[in-house]
């Protein structure tokens, strides 16, 4: 299962917080058990929102035999391990 972008993140704890604070606001519940069926189907109208968003498809990698290494400049001495090793 892929991760959630920021997007997603975004935009289902938004409709949470919102749908949330509506929901109180036009029904005028105080008890835990209402509270409680509004906090419920917020968080169902944040999971509807989340995967709404659409997600954006990256280009599949191509595999290549070795690994991309840095370039070293021209003219620059390879860096030694040792310089900085607290070992040696």
């Amino acid at each position: 299962m892929p991760r959630p972008t920021s997007a997603q993140i975004a935009y289902g704890s938004a409709t949470v917080v919102l749908s949330t604070l509506v929901m109180l606001l036009l029904t005028g519940t105080s008890s835990v058990t209402g509270v409680a069926v509004i906090a419920l189907g917020a968080l169902a109208l944040g999971l509807v929102a989340a995967a709404a968003v659409p997600v954006s498809r990256r280009s599949p990698r191509t595999v290549t035999g070795s690994p991309r290494l840095p370039r070293q400049r021209a003219g620059s001495a390879p860096a030694r391990v040792g310089e900085h090793s607290l070992h040696g």
